[in-house]
């Protein structure tokens, strides 16, 4: 279960789908049902190419009209943790800059629609980049005045779920050695196998792997628009979904319709700036003003501190004991230092996680000698919520991970080496060691990158935008917010004080949902920036009364 777990914590927790290879196939008719997560063709070179069949431009394209005409065939969703959804897929070109290329890609998408005549379409993208989204649409099941109007689509972007799918062999560079560990042989071993991610990445998936990036992944959004009858699209992103619409709005200012951008990221910079160098400060703050207090506050219960530092204290003699001696749990979990430090930056990303995975740190603190005296939860406690953890991203971990390097390595360039990587670890990990030793993207270092240039969105010449940040966010901390919403024009900030958890809409917060579908439904504009005051942090659990851990909007992001 510790590779699951560890796929999960690398990536999203997210759909959970059946894992499926890119490889090249002949399909018949576009708009068929088939088989997903494969590259296939569209009828002859001809066809697929600017040819005399080239319908109006699409994507921003003039392509072939068997693309324009395919239709969607949609039907009940075949996987159990879609109950209540229909799935469908479609072709799109396999690169939009090379249309006379005959390979397609297949784009799997789902659809929650409770009413007829609804008369708008509303995409979602629970982040990542590269998390699977067929299963967001659910989140949504209770928002009836949404729901009343709007059709909610959730897409398995290019790369992921049950898409044409990017794969590193499954390979995690993550799990092999302790980033807080700086010795020179360390951080060696460390940087080697960054680099070996990105030439397992680049080999694995092929050509592919160059083509999954945003610009042609918000071409193959467009064409799901077209395909849905819109003239206009609507959108909900959260994370690293913010930075798929602000690219859509910045490719395609005049489709957009309704959209919402739900703890974002700074959309303005570069990946590495938004992955490897805003983590440290925000999950710092994260785990200091929130989550540290909350489990003093509850020691009667963790019996971990009564104070945050003694919290603390005890957090990290108990990471010392792990990395010293890794700790295998009931179920056979292995405990080492590299999974503590995932779950518990996984735990910030919502307040509901604190409850569910504390009882892992009271457990392990008893065990170990750390903290003296009766427990106050059990391993089996523990252990089921690492169980759920993992079973959430069950199917196609590695293709969210791969979809993950390819976007975040192909998109931006990346400035800086080895040595560079090493020395911004340390300077950040110095000052924000919970989380700042951490550089997810470290392989972009070594990364073959074509050549692509996007543009800086700027919201020129876009509709006014409804923007959502906590201001407490650990992956997407509120500053980066805040530059984005500054750079791009006409847009509007709804910020939550008080608040850390990291996506917010259909979340559970009246104020914001009113004020997000306000927008959404009835397109109100908010005159100026707004403020709603966040949700408390929750009680402790008891094991028999503990929900299931749901999806939700986490690492990376």
């Amino acid at each position: 279960m510790r590779r699951a777990l560890i796929a999960a914590l690398s990536v999203l927790l997210a759909g959970s789908l059946l894992p499926a290879r890119a490889v090249a196939e002949q399909v018949g008719q576009v708009g068929q049902v088939g088989q997903v997560g494969q590259v296939g063709q569209v009828g002859s070179p001809e066809q697929v190419g600017q040819a005399e069949q080239a319908g109006p431009p699409v994507g921003g394209k003039q392509v072939a009209e068997r693309f324009l005409t395919q239709r969607i065939e949609w039907i009940p969703c075949a996987e159990p943790d879609l109950p209540g959804l229909e799935c469908g897929d479609y072709r799109a070109p396999y690169d939009w800059n090379a249309l006379g290329d005959q390979r397609v890609v297949t784009i799997a998408v789902s659809r929650l629609r409770t009413a007829e005549g609804v008369t708008r379409s509303l995409l979602t993208n629970p982040g990542g980049p590269g998390g699977p989204g067929r299963w967001l649409p659910l989140r949504f099941a209770s928002r009836q005045r949404l729901l009343a109007s709007t059709e909610i689509i959730g897409v398995d972007v290019r790369g992921t779920g049950a898409s044409t799918n990017l794969t590193c062999g499954n390979l995690d560079w993550t799990t092999i050695a302790d980033p807080r560990d700086r010795s020179r042989a360390n951080t060696d071993l460390l940087y080697d196998a960054a680099r070996l991610q990105a030439r397992a990445c680049q080999s694995r998936s092929g050509d592919l792997g160059r083509v999954v990036t945003t610009e042609q992944t918000v071409r193959d959004l467009d064409l799901l628009r077209h395909l849905l009858g819109r003239a206009q699209a609507d959108w909900v992103g959260y994370s690293g979904g913010t930075w798929i619409g602000a690219y859509y709005a910045t490719f395609f200012p005049k489709r957009v319709g309704r959209f919402v951008l739900d703890s974002n990221v700074d959309f303005t910079a570069p990946w590495k700036k938004i992955l490897n160098d805003s983590f440290g400060p925000g999950f710092q703050r994260r785990f200091e003003v929130d989550y540290l207090p909350w489990v003093a506050k509850h020691d009667a219960h963790y019996r971990l501190g009564p104070t945050p530092q003694e919290v603390l204290r005890v957090y990290e003699a108990v990471r010392a004991k792990v990395k010293a001696e890794p700790f295998a749990l009931e179920d056979g979990t292995v405990v080492d230092e590299i999974l503590f430090d995932l779950l518990f930056a996984q735990t910030q990303y919502l307040k509901e996680l604190f409850p569910q995975l504390t009882p892992l740190l009271s457990y392990l603190a008893h065990a170990l000698g750390v903290v003296g005296g009766a427990e106050a939860t059990g391993s089996a406690t523990a252990s089921n919520a690492l169980a759920a953890l993992a079973a959430l991203a069950a199917r196609h971990p590695d293709a969210a991970n791969a979809t993950l390097h390819a976007i975040a390595c192909n998109d931006t360039p990346f400035q800086g080496d080895r040595r560079t990587l090493a020395r911004d670890a340390e300077r950040i990990g110095a000052r924000y060691p919970f989380f700042g030793y951490y550089q997810p993207v470290a392989p972009c270092a070594f990364w073959n990158r074509p050549q692509i240039a996007l543009p800086t969105p700027n919201g020129k010449g876009v509709p006014p935008v409804l923007m959502v940040q906590s201001e407490r966010d650990p992956a997407t901390p509120v500053e980066g917010a805040v530059r984005a919403h500054r750079a791009f024009a006409g847009s509007r900030l709804l910020t939550v004080v008080n608040e850390g958890d990291h996506g917010l809409y259909a979340g559970g917060n009246a104020c914001v949902d009113d004020v997000v579908e306000a927008f959404l439904v009835d397109g109100v504009v908010p005159k100026r920036d707004l403020t709603c005051q966040g949700t408390p942090l929750p009680e402790p659990l008891v094991a028999e009364a503990a929900p299931p851990i749901r999806p939700g909007f986490t690492f990376p992001l």
